[in-house]
C-alpha cells in the first residue's frame, strides 16, 4: 500500500477529525477494520503497515470487494463463451440456480 493516513504536522484538530472516517456503523467491514486498527496501534505506523500488511489487505479488500467483482465478471465472460460456442441455448441461458444448490 504506498499511501498512509497520517498528517504531516499533528495539531489538536488533525486529532479531532482525524477519525471521522470509519466503517465501524456498517456491519460487514466493522471487525476487520477494528482488527487492522489494534495491530496498527500496536506496531505504530511505519513498523505496522509491514507487520500488519496481511489485514490491511483483508480490509481492503473487504471494503473494496475487487476479487468478487473480479470473479462475478469471469463467471459472465464464461457465461457468454458458452453462448457464443452454441453451449447454452434458449432457456439454458440465464437460468439462475436453484434454491438448496450449496
Amino acid at each position: 500500500m504506498p499511501y498512509t493516513i497520517s498528517p504531516f504536522f499533528r495539531s489538536p484538530w488533525t486529532d479531532l477529525t482525524g477519525g471521522m472516517i470509519s466503517h465501524q456503523l456498517h456491519g460487514r467491514c466493522a471487525t476487520r477494520e477494528m482488527d487492522m486498527m489494534d495491530c496498527l496501534e500496536a506496531y505504530g505506523l511505519d513498523r505496522g503497515m509491514r507487520k500488519c500488511k496481511d489485514l490491511i489487505e483483508e480490509f481492503k479488500e473487504c471494503h473494496t470487494l475487487t476479487l468478487q467483482f473480479k470473479r462475478f465478471y469471469a463467471m459472465r465472460a464464461e457465461r457468454e463463451r458458452q453462448i457464443a460456442e452454441g453451449k447454452l441455448k434458449g432457456e439454458c441461458r440465464y437460468v439462475t440456480p436453484k434454491i438448496d444448490s450449496f
